[in-house]
């Protein structure tokens, strides 16, 4: 990256002597040439960073930390991973808008902030999702499960539908924050189902986790890897899981499709984006040692344990994607009537 500011410099001069157009734009092309081929052959010369919009103890942490181990070994410099909770995931976003477009920041996207607060907030959202930020490549899909305390009176989903039916407003469930994929999915949910359930909002998914074991809270529908440990320990019962396919790691579990829900489907996914304006060889770089890691079982093992469905695909491929979500969730927030509390 050394070389980028000596070049700017000497492309300021050029562009203030006369001459042929052509011969300016030939050295214009040439000086962004030399200028791509060096940020690509420097990068990366010290730490990255990736930023997290959720606090500690989540499924997010989860694929963050895998994401970052693999790439600290593959790019030979440490990437840290630092969470940013609050606002939805608002306040790291438009932090994350003002870096550096040099690689060296990176943050790790999700349904939340990508595709559900642009309908959510609408013109109060501090940043745009496809002007000011460039898409590297889709890391995961998660998908969501619904689970109570293995004490829950609740042994199937079509218990705890009852249930709420006959107590409108009366059952709480947990989920990490106000906009959390977890919120989202159980109001989209509670839509579909006709009932009425209490939102209470943590401050992430490990104090929720808590208090759903110890029954101050009744349900959750939050992504599987932050549940997992729980239900092989015996402690969080699964009734249903969101994906349009039975999870892998959960086959006796049923889908909601399957539980008298056709065509529900909601899943949470993670992606790495960097802040718009970032080279297009270094983001070329990430996606490619990313993907390469999501291959490797080892650098994927945890993720894959927890039920992730692991892509890696290119840029391209991912901001397509986004656009797609972006649409679906616009539908569906519209339709279940969701606000943040």
């Amino acid at each position: 990256m050394r070389y980028q500011g000596v070049l700017k410099r000497y492309l300021r001069v050029l562009l203030k002597q006369p001459g042929d157009v052509l011969v300016r734009n030939l050295l214009i092309a040439f000086a962004v040439m030399i200028s791509s081929s060096a940020a690509l052959a420097d990068y990366p010369e010290k730490s990255i960073r990736l930023v997290v919009p959720f606090a500690t103890g989540g499924t997010s942490e989860i694929v963050a930390r895998s994401v970052a181990s693999s790439l600290s070994t593959s790019l030979g410099q440490s990437v840290y991973v630092d969470n940013k909770p609050g606002g939805a995931g608002n306040i790291a976003m438009e932090e994350v808008k003002r870096a550096n477009p040099d690689g060296y920041t990176l943050m790790l996207g999700h349904v939340g902030t990508l595709a559900v607060n642009p309908a959510l907030f609408g013109k109060k959202l501090p940043y745009d999702p496809n002007k000011d930020f460039a898409p590297v490549t889709l890391v995961a899909k998660v998908p969501n499960v619904i689970a109570v305390s293995e004490k829950s009176p609740y042994k199937t989903l079509a218990d705890l539908v009852a249930d709420a039916k006959k107590n409108p407003g009366k059952i709480n469930y947990g989920s990490a924050g106000n906009g959390s994929a977890g919120h989202l999915a159980m109001e989209y949910f509670s839509s579909e189902a006709g009932i009425d359930l209490v939102h209470v909002p943590y401050k992430g998914s490990g104090p929720m986790l808590t208090d759903l074991i110890g029954g101050q809270i009744q349900a959750t529908f939050n992504g599987l890897p932050s549940l997992m440990g729980q239900i092989k320990g015996g402690t969080l019962r699964p009734l249903a899981v969101g994906s349009a396919d039975r999870s892998k790691v959960l086959p006796n579990v049923p889908t909601l499709s399957e539980s008298g829900y056709k065509g529900f489907e909601t899943s949470q996914w993670y992606g790495i984006i960097v802040p718009a304006g970032t080279p297009q060889p270094v983001i070329d770089r990430l996606q490619k040692e990313i993907a390469k890691g999501l291959k490797s079982k080892e650098d994927s093992k945890r993720m894959l344990e927890d039920g992730a469905v692991l892509v890696g695909d290119t840029p391209a491929q991912f901001g397509a994607f986004i656009k797609l979500e972006q649409n679906r969730w616009a539908k569906v927030v519209e339709k279940a009537k969701i606000t943040v509390d």
